[in-house]
Parts: C-alpha cells; structure tokens; sequence
C-alpha cells in the first residue's frame, strides 16, 4: 500500500491476499449515477499484487508542459475524482513531448509539479515516451517513429524521460517508459544503421542501471512492438532482441532494464493468441515491462464492411491494415486507403478477416459490420491472474478521442475514459487483480 509522509507518497508494503485465499478488499465508495441510486463503485488505482492502473494522457493534447499541465489540471482530476476514493492515491501514465520533457525539467517546474502530484494524491509510475513530437491536430502517420533509436535524439529523449520519472516517483516503487520498437520498417535500415540502434539501447540501459543503483528505484524500458515496425510480431521481438544480447552477452542488467511494452490491441492485429504470445516472450527471459490495454477494428470484409470502413480514414494517425486468411496475416497495408485501393482490383480475394490499427473504446463494442479484439485484452488479463508478478504496471491506451467515428465518440473525453475505467476494473475484478 501507500502512505504519506513528509509531503510525499511512500510505499509500505503490496496488497496481499487474505488467509483464505480471496483478494483483499479495495478502497471503495459510491459514485452516484443518474437513475442509479446504488451507484457504481470507486477504486484505488494501486490494485492487488502491487499492480498499477492509469490511462495514458497521451489522449490528451500536449506538446508543451504547459499543455500537458493543463490537461491534467482539467481532465486527469476530473477523472480522478469520478474514478478513485478522495482518500487514496491516483495513478498517472504520463505522455511528455520532446519540448515537454525539457520544460518539465527546468528544477523550478519539476518542484512545482511534485507538490501538485502531492496536493492531489496522485502519482506518475510510467512515461509513454513513443511519440517524440506532436501528437494530435497534425500528420502524425509514419512520423510517430521519428527520431529512431538509431538517433542521438532518441537517445537523449529517453534518458532525460528517465531522469523525470526518477524525481517523480514515490519512494519504493518501480518505473517503466515505452517507446518504440526500434524503428519503422520502411525506413532505410542498413546494416549501420541497425547497429547504431543496439549502440543507443545500449548506452539507455547503462544510464538506467545508474539511475537505478542511485535511486533505489526499479526503472525499466518497454520496447513496444508496432504493426510495421522494427519488430511488430513476437517471433521478431524475439529475434531483436536476440541480436542485441548477442552483441552484448553475459550482461544481467540488459535484459533486467530493457524488455517489452506489450500493447493488446497490436499484438490481436498480428493474429497472435495473447496466451501464446506471453508465454513465448516471457520464456525467453523478456521482461514484460508494461502491459498497454488497448482494443483493435475487426471486420468481414464484406462489400458493405469495405464501404462502411471509409469513415476510419482520417489524416492524423496511421492505420495499418492486417488481413488474415484464417488464423494467420496474409497481407499487411501501411494505411486504410492502401488496402482499399488494392482490393478494388477485380479477382484479388479479401481474406476471411481484417485488423485495423485503430484503437477503439474498451467499454464499447463498435457495432455491426464491425468487431473488436477486446479478446485479447481479456486472455491478457487471464494469463496475468496465473502470472501474478509477471507485470506491474498496465495502461489503458485510446488515444484517438478526436478522430473516432461521431458513433463512437462520447461527447465529454472524461466520460469516456470514465468508461474504459469501469470496463477494465470490471475485468481485473473478476480475475481477482483488485
């Protein structure tokens, strides 16, 4: 659990199971619902086993701290108030920029946001440090890879992220960054270039395991496999992963301070069973350093889907396309327009079913001709209740909000961040993780 001392958050201990074997109880109390006078429950985002739940504010503009502050002063405490007891500390996935992250670490700024966190009870225990730059209201599409981990940007960025996370966590506690798996593979990637990437990871994890030993914090990075990326399958997690510790051998910490952000919706669009998956990349020693609840388009791509399948295209984001002749990818499209345009052609056959890399709702099924991988959150969660100290840290991760269909789009951000809450806190309860 948590407690406070000297203005700060501490941890004194985990949740532990009761003698006989059922969860200890969370920190409840009633929230109110309109024509529901029993209400719906509240929950520390601290859960059982010493497992943390956030959103990530990556939903949320911010490219500079002063954006990201101001979503946080707006959005994150309304949530928090809607979502967990007044009395109990509130979990935080924070998104920084690039831009962000050098004006958040200005000593005046960085002293003025822990005292925030401490007056609102809330914590920061992960860092989403995928997209480098801006993130909404722009192209973002292939973008989100730039700068690669081939850059001294990268480089820098992460460092620093972790350097943020350090100052900002409770004593005690661990903390994970995500970022990119690498880089993208239509991007030029010769053999120099691949090993400036393993040079770059390298040099993070020397300055993790430093911060880690000065700090007493467990910091760890989640490389996060990406439809087109470096590596988007676990067999190629695999395989990097494999070439950096052969280029590294009998180095314990590597593997200790870098491992995987397994994200369900990306993971569901490569036709991969979760159980499988988790079982293959943790039996090989990976770490699993974050675990992103996120939630895929699915359809049968009828001619009614297909034309329906229009109102996803939008020009932020991008939005690979996997279709799959039953239980395996056929072909992979780098965005919905593409895959479009290549089954327009007369007797090209459309497989038995399409993923789309657009993270829909978690609390809402997008309906018909349309399906979800919400699956795969769920046998996610199934596998973490029989590998209870496997991950630590989960994120719920819909950052479309502005470019979701209007069907699926609730009026109020915070409502529907609300909602994900209710569905995944549903979902760990049943499973005994609260």
């Amino acid at each position: 659990m948590l407690a406070r001392a000297g203005g700060r958050w501490y941890v004194v201990g985990c949740c532990r199971r009761q003698a006989s074997g059922s969860p200890p109880a969370p920190a409840v109390a009633a929230r109110p619902e309109p024509g529901d006078p029993g209400g719906t429950q509240l929950f520390a985002m601290k859960l059982a086993d010493d497992i943390h739940l956030a959103y990530c504010t990556n939903v949320h503009r911010g490219d500079t701290w002063e954006e990201t502050f101001d979503g946080l002063q707006r959005h994150t405490l309304r949530l928090r108030r809607e979502v967990c007891p007044a009395d109990q500390p509130y979990a935080i996935g924070l998104r920084l920029s690039a831009r962000a992250a050098d004006e958040l670490a200005r000593p005046a700024t960085l002293d003025a946001f822990r005292r925030w966190l401490d007056e609102h009870q809330c914590y920061v225990f992960t860092i989403n440090g995928f997209p480098y730059g801006s993130f909404h209201g722009t192209r973002v599409k292939e973008q989100v890879f730039q700068p690669d981990w081939s850059t001294p940007e990268r480089l820098d960025y992460t460092c620093l992220l972790f350097d943020l996370l350090a100052r900002l966590l409770p004593d005690g506690m661990e903390g994970s960054v995500s970022s990119l798996p690498g880089s993208f593979k239509e991007f030029a990637l010769d053999g120099g270039k691949l090993e400036r990437i393993f040079d770059h990871l390298k040099r993070c994890q020397e300055h993790i395991s430093r911060l880690a030993e000065n700090t007493g914090h467990d910091l760890h990075l989640g490389l996060e496999p990406e439809p087109l990326g470096l590596f988007e399958t676990s067999g190629e997690t695999l395989k990097f992963f494999g070439l950096l510790v052969e280029r590294h051998p009998n180095e314990p910490e590597l593997l200790k301070r870098i491992g995987i952000n397994y994200d369900t919706c990306h993971l569901a669009l490569q036709f991969e069973q979760a159980r499988d998956a988790l079982e293959r990349l943790t039996g090989a020693g990976l770490r699993l350093s974050k675990l992103h609840l996120s939630s895929a388009l699915t359809l049968a791509p009828t001619d009614d889907a297909l034309a329906r399948l229009g109102a996803f295209e939008e020009e932020v984001y991008l939005h690979q396309v996997i279709v799959g002749d039953g239980d395996e990818p056929l072909r992979r499209f780098r965005d919905v327009p593409d895959a479009l345009r290549f089954y327009s052609q007369p007797g090209v056959s459309r497989g038995r079913q399409w993923r789309v890399h657009f993270h829909i709702p978690l609390h809402a099924a997008p309906g018909a001709p349309f399906g979800d991988t919400r699956d795969h959150i769920t046998d996610t969660l199934d596998w973490l209740a029989d590998h209870r100290q496997a991950c630590r840290h989960l994120e719920m991760e819909t950052y479309t909000w502005e470019v979701l269909p209007e069907h699926l789009r609730s009026d109020d951000v915070v409502e529907q961040l609300r909602k994900e809450y209710d569905w995944c806190l549903a979902a760990l309860s049943a499973r005994a993780l609260v």
